[in-house]
């Protein structure tokens, strides 16, 4: 019996995220403000006021996801939380697993906020605006949408990008292969075909300048092995070497986001709660999709953090 932590993904991000935790801990409040100070911008600002569509831009989005999440656990560890000494492992959803990797001590807070702008950058200067395309399959399976996706693949790049588990596979890659790979996958009976609202076709083989960026800039930036094991999203296995996991991170920029597979993971393997910790509850609902043995809790508000403090540490 026992517990790992989650770290949301691109997404779930909105306007007013993390605020209630700045006005109520001034642990929190710390971490926007050197989250700020190393990337030389008022981001916070952006993640309380919005707009909305600067918040989305992914440059902005990754690195204020982050926050919100180490802002949550430094409440956390200020009340009492040792993450070593309570949580077996830690994984997260794409840009997710900085956060949980800056959780675990891989990465201290200014490396990761400027890593993920680096990355947010790279990601979406990767491919020309309206290049590349997204599309969620519904109600196929994964081999099913892998023989769609190589089909496809006469009209450009097509892959998997995430298996977010739930029958819900995302598909990435040219915009004419996506496009017709949507229409494949209806063809071959999926519930819903529907193309997402993305800038950029993420972890996708598009993703190769950015994958080359993370590689450059993870080389230079300090790196510690974790005080708990991530499960990486391109193994869905823990690793617990800094310099695999660096290695692992730049295959995850053009490799699939195993989440699915994550999940079951840790229910074969003793796990029998997930907190997710940040802004929204999805990988908190694709748990329960995916290991109906699993609960998941989301860590997101001042009274989030009380219950979860009141559970975990008796």
């Amino acid at each position: 019996m026992s517990i790992a932590f989650t770290f949301p993904g691109q997404g779930s991000q909105s306007v007013g995220m993390g605020k209630d935790l700045a006005e109520a801990y001034p642990e929190a409040r710390a971490v926007f403000e050197e989250v700020d100070e190393a990337l030389g911008q008022k981001l916070s600002d952006i993640m309380w006021n919005g707009p909305e569509e600067t918040l989305t831009l992914t440059a902005n989005a990754q690195p204020a996801l982050m926050a919100v999440s180490i802002a949550a656990m430094r409440v956390m560890e200020a009340r009492g939380l040792k993450l070593a000494d309570k949580v077996a492992y830690v994984a997260g959803h794409s840009l997710g697993e900085y956060s949980a990797l800056c959780a675990a001590g891989t990465f201290s807070l200014a490396d990761t906020a400027k890593l993920l702008r680096i990355r947010g950058d790279a990601m979406q200067s990767a491919v020309p605006v309206g290049a590349g395309a997204m599309a969620a399959i519904i109600g196929l399976e994964h081999g099913d949408v892998d023989a769609v996706c190589a089909e496809a693949r006469r009209e450009g790049v097509c892959q998997i990008g995430n298996d977010n588990g739930g029958g819900q596979l995302v598909i990435s890659g040219s915009k004419a292969a996506v496009e017709k790979a949507a229409a494949l996958a209806t063809e071959k009976g999926a519930k819903r075909a529907i193309m997402l609202p993305v800038s950029a076709p993420f972890h996708s083989d598009l993703m190769a300048p950015a994958a080359d960026a993370m590689r450059h800039a993870l080389d230079k930036v300090e790196k510690k092995n974790p005080v708990v094991p991530v499960v990486a999203n391109v193994r869905a296995a823990p690793v617990y070497d800094a310099n695999e996991i660096a290695t692992l991170l730049v295959t995850q920029v053009t490799g699939q986001v195993r989440w699915r597979e994550t999940v079951e993971w840790f229910g074969a393997n003793g796990v029998t709660t997930l907190y997710e910790i940040g802004s929204g509850k999805v990988l908190t609902g694709l748990a329960r999709r995916i290991d109906k043995n699993i609960s998941g809790v989301a860590v997101n508000a001042p009274a989030d953090i009380d219950a979860a403090l009141a559970a975990i540490l008796g």
